[in-house]
């Protein structure tokens, strides 16, 4: 048995989520860049109420 693990097999769930929370925010900033702060949070909040 090998003393040291390999972390490979956890590099990869890691990536992913890693690339998931990046794109999350760049789509984020960038509506908040486009359509500016108050249509952005009434978007937003539109959003959360159409989901519960």
């Amino acid at each position: 048995m090998p003393a040291i693990v390999s972390a490979a097999a956890l590099s990869r769930p890691v990536l992913l989520i890693a690339l998931v929370c990046g794109v999350l925010l760049a789509t984020t900033l960038t509506l908040w860049v486009y359509f500016g702060t108050a249509v952005f949070f009434e978007m937003v909040r539109a959003g959360w109420v159409a989901c519960f």
